[in-house]
C-alpha cells in the first residue's frame, strides 16, 4: 500500500496544562540556588531565585501602573536582562508581550503599537544610530508634558518604561527599576490572586511577521503554544538543568525568545547573554569565559564565528550542542561547527513563527548528512501532512507538496485579524505554512522552497 506525507511526533513526555508563570514559579523552586543568568555586557549574575524576585518585583509593579491580563506590553530593545524579566512578569500578570523588533523606524513603531493596541512600552533609549525615545516622543509627545492636549498618533500608549539611565521626568515616563521599585510595595497575595486566575490557552505574545506582502501581522501566542514547544525544542537539544546556553539570536524574535531562553529556563539551565546584539567574537568570549555547552545561530552566524581572524585561540571545548535555523545547511559548515566547534549534538529545528515556532527537528543521533540535508520529523505532539497544492491532497512520499502542521504549537491567530487567520489556518485545524517540502520514507522532510514561487499550470 503506498504511504502517504503524514507523520505524528510522539514523546515519553506528555504536553504540559499550565501556565508559563506557574512552570517558571516550579522550576525557581527546584533549582533556587542554580544560575538562571549571566548577562556578560553588564556582569551580572543570578540564581533562580534572585532571577524569580526581579520577576515577581516587575510583574507587581506592572499591576500597580494598571496593567490587566490581556493588555499588551511592548518590550522594544536589544537582548538584555531586562527583556527576560519582563517576558516572565508579563506571562505571570497575564499581559499580552509585544516584541517590537529593535531595527524598526517611526512608522513601523506606529504602526505595531497601534495595531496590537500597546498600552505600556517597556524600551531602552536607542539602538546605533537609531533614538528610540526620540521616535517615541515624535509621535507620543503627551506623555512627556503634563496637561498637552496634542491630539494621540498612538491612542492606546499610556506608559513608557525606560530600561537604563534616568527617569526624563515627565507624567507619562519611568524606569524600570522604578517599576521594580514600585513592585515591593505590593502585596505578593495580589499578584498570586491574578495568576490564579489565568488558563494555559490565554494569549501572552504578538510576534509581527515581516509584512513581505502587505502590512505585518501579528501572530498571537498562548502560554500552551510557548511552553510546550519550548520544553521539546529543549528536549530535541537534550537540555538539563547543567546547560549553559549561549544566545546570540534576537529575543525579539521565535529563535531566541522560545528556542534559547524560554527552553533553556524552563529546563533549570543557565542563560548566558554575550552581547546585546550580534557580535561574532563576544559569543567566542563568552563561551570561553562561561563554560557555555549550547549555542543557537542561523547559519551565517557559525561562519561568522569560524571566520574570525583569533578564532582558534578561543577554548571551545566545553561546547556539544545546540541548534541551527532560519536556512539551509550546508553539509560542509555542519561538518566545521561539529570539528573545529565541538558541536557534535547539533539539531536542525524547521518551523514559523506561527507555529510557535519549531515543528520539525532533526535529533543529536541523526548524521550530519541527515542534519544537513533534511529537517528532521515532527517534533512531539504534532502532525504534519504535505498537500498538493492545487487539489489540497496529501501527496505520497517523496512526492513534492506544502507543508502543513496541526497541534498545540499553531498559534491562536493573526491580532486583530480574522481574514488573515483563516486564510492560514483551514477549518480542520491545519496550519499552511507556505512552503513546499518532501516526506522521505522514513518521515524525514527536505524543504524545496516556497510555494509562491511554484508555477501551477493549468490543468494540473
Amino acid at each position: 500500500m503506498e504511504q502517504l506525507s503524514y507523520d505524528h511526533g510522539t514523546s515519553l513526555e506528555r504536553l504540559l496544562g499550565t501556565t508559563l508563570g506557574r512552570h517558571f514559579d516550579l522550576v525557581a523552586r527546584r533549582r533556587g540556588d542554580n544560575e538562571a543568568l549571566v548577562s556578560c555586557p553588564d556582569g551580572v549574575r543570578l540564581t533562580y531565585a534572585a532571577l524569580k524576585q526581579q520577576v515577581d518585583n516587575f510583574a507587581r509593579g506592572l499591576l500597580r501602573l494598571g496593567v490587566e491580563p490581556g493588555d499588551r506590553v511592548g518590550v522594544w530593545s536589544t537582548n538584555n536582562l531586562q527583556w527576560v524579566i519582563c517576558q516572565l512578569a508579563t506571562a505571570s500578570v497575564g499581559s499580552i508581550l509585544v516584541n517590537i523588533n529593535p531595527a524598526y523606524r517611526t512608522a513601523e513603531l506606529q504602526y505595531a503599537l497601534n495595531q496590537s493596541g500597546v498600552k505600556v512600552l517597556v524600551a531602552i533609549r536607542g539602538y546605533k544610530a537609531d533614538e528610540y525615545l526620540q521616535m517615541v516622543r515624535q509621535l507620543a509627545p503627551e506623555l512627556f508634558q503634563a496637561g498637552s492636549s496634542a491630539a494621540k498618533r498612538l491612542p492606546a500608549l499610556e506608559r513608557l518604561v525606560l530600561i537604563a539611565g534616568r527617569s526624563e521626568e515627565a507624567p507619562g515616563v519611568t524606569t524600570f527599576d522604578a517599576v521594580c521599585a514600585l513592585g515591593t510595595t505590593v502585596d505578593p497575595s495580589e499578584l498570586a490572586v491574578v495568576e490564579a486566575g489565568l488558563q494555559f490557552d490565554d494569549p501572552i505574545n504578538i510576534q509581527y511577521t515581516s509584512g513581505t506582502t502587505g502590512f505585518p501581522k501579528g501572530v498571537t501566542l498562548s502560554h500552551h503554544n510557548l511552553l510546550n514547544n519550548a520544553l521539546y525544542a529543549g528536549e530535541a537539544m537534550a537540555l538539563d538543568d547543567r546547560s549553559r546556553f549561549c544566545v546570540p539570536m534576537p529575543f525579539y524574535h521565535c529563535g531566541g525568545m522560545v528556542l534559547c531562553t524560554l527552553a533553556t529556563l524552563c529546563r533549570g539551565g543557565t542563560l548566558v547573554i554575550p552581547s546585546p546584539s550580534f557580535d561574532a567574537r563576544a559569543v567566542l568570549s563568552a563561551v570561553e569565559s562561561e563554560r557555555c555547552t549550547h549555542i543557537s545561530g542561523v547559519p551565517t552566524m557559525y561562519i561568522e564565528e569560524l571566520e574570525q581572524p583569533d578564532f582558534s585561540q578561543f577554548d571551545l571545548s566545553s561546547l556539544k550542542g545546540g541548534f541551527m535555523a532560519g536556512a539551509p545547511c550546508p553539509v560542509e559548515l555542519m561538518r566545521r561547527v561539529s570539528e573545529q566547534m565541538h558541536l557534535q549534538e547539533i539539531v536542525i529545528f524547521y518551523g514559523l513563527t506561527e507555529c510557535s515556532p519549531v515543528i520539525t527537528s532533526t535529533t543529536i543521533h541523526d548524521s550530519l548528512e541527515v542534519r544537513a540535508s533534511t529537517v528532521g520529523r515532527a517534533i512531539p505532539h504534532m502532525e504534519l501532512k504535505i498537500v498538493d497544492p492545487a487539489s489540497g491532497k496529501v501527496v505520497p512520499r517523496g512526492a513534492q507538496g506544502e507543508i502543513l502542521a496541526r497541534g498545540y504549537a499553531v498559534m491562536l491567530g493573526y491580532w486583530n485579524n480574522p481574514e488573515a487567520t483563516h486564510e492560514a489556518i483551514d477549518a480542520a485545524g491545519w496550519l499552511h505554512t507556505g512552503d513546499l517540502g518532501v516526506m522521505s520514507e522514513s518521515t524525514y522532510v527536505h524543504i524545496t522552497g516556497r510555494k509562491k514561487d511554484m508555477v501551477i499550470r493549468g490543468g494540473e
